[in-house]
């Protein structure tokens, strides 16, 4: 038999084969989501959750393959630079990292820019806020939805009493420019480092501490190099899932509805998981010896680092705006 009738006879053959027979593995979208928290942690959950609902609502389409505990990179800097590229094609990222690509995204860093959680969700889930996520798309990525990271705080070594107890420690912050003048303002040494690192550097006195919301001191483990965890509450820093823009724009409409209706749904999935792992975080860093100290008057704290805020504000004066309309009415 010839070449070309045996090429006919394979094309004819495959013809009759059923279309999902020849499409179901080649035409499978497989996207890699970048996670710097472990498994079990608040936001790795809702990533799980959105990879679950992204196969369901595309029909197997799309498959999202979730890699926690910085398995892909244990900075997020890094990793939301691959994602720029398209080497990754999703991650969970602190506004804090984002900010170094997409400069509105500092504003979060505004020391008491929020009063309370719901004032935080007043404004991420209002027109500006949505906003926010859709000018993203300059910065090369599509924003899906805004996750919880409760509120930051300072931790160390030394007592913590009040903001004059931070001048001469070293502390390491997240890389948002604000935060780290806002340390230097109260008399720290601010580090800016992976927070991978974090834990060592301050076993062996690099670092004096740091500050991060309860759940990421279990994370990482940095309730067992501390002893004292004040709740000064400088900082509520919303996480972000990102998607390449370039891989976005190349989904079909279909396919760019699932993975919206994906993301949206996972939200309340990963606020009443963060509500109750952050309970749950705080009481294990008490039984393990570390000093947890409520600060239900920062007044003290507001005033301490007043002059930061009214500075680095200016840029953002419209932002910050629609943040102070956001507030919820006593």
């Amino acid at each position: 038999m010839s070449r070309k009738i045996v090429h006919f006879v394979l094309v004819a053959a495959l013809c009759l084969l059923p279309l999902n027979a020849l499409t179901a593995a080649d035409a499978k979208i497989v996207f890699k989501l970048s996670e710097i928290h472990p498994k079990g942690y608040p936001t790795e959950r809702a990533d799980e959750e959105f990879a679950r609902l992204v196969n369901l609502y595309t029909n197997g389409e799309i498959r999202v393959d979730v890699y926690p505990g910085g398995e892909l990179s244990g900075d997020e800097k890094v990793i939301i630079e691959q994602v720029k590229v398209g080497a990754v094609q999703l991650a969970r990222v602190s506004t804090g990292s984002l900010g170094a690509f997409n400069k509105q995204m500092e504003v979060f860093g505004l020391p008491y820019l929020f009063d309370s959680k719901e004032h935080q969700w007043a404004f991420l889930n209002s027109p500006a806020g949505q906003k926010m996520l859709a000018d993203l798309a300059p910065s090369g990525f599509f924003g899906l939805t805004w996750y919880d990271a409760g509120a930051r705080s300072f931790y160390s070594k030394n007592p913590i009493k009040g903001p004059a107890d931070i001048k001469g420690q070293k502390f390491r912050m997240i890389g948002n420019p604000i935060l780290l003048k806002m340390a230097d303002s109260l008399g720290a040494s601010a580090v800016s480092m992976a927070s991978a690192q974090v834990f060592g550097a301050i076993q062996t006195g690099v670092l004096d501490g740091a500050e991060n919301n309860p759940p990421s001191l279990i994370s990482f483990n940095h309730y067992q190099v501390v002893k004292y965890y004040t709740l000064d509450e400088h900082a509520r820093l919303p996480e972000v899932l990102i998607l390449n823009l370039t891989i976005w724009n190349k989904l079909n409409a279909a396919q760019k509805t699932a993975v919206n209706k994906a993301a949206d749904e996972t939200v309340a999935f990963q606020r009443k998981a963060w509500d109750a792992y952050e309970i749950e975080a705080l009481q294990k860093i008490k039984d393990a010896g570390v000093i947890v100290t409520p600060v239900p008057d920062k007044s003290a704290w507001k005033a301490a680092v007043k002059a930061v805020f009214d500075a680095e504000a200016v840029p953002f004066a419209e932002t910050v705006k629609a943040i102070n309309a956001a507030r919820p009415k006593k």
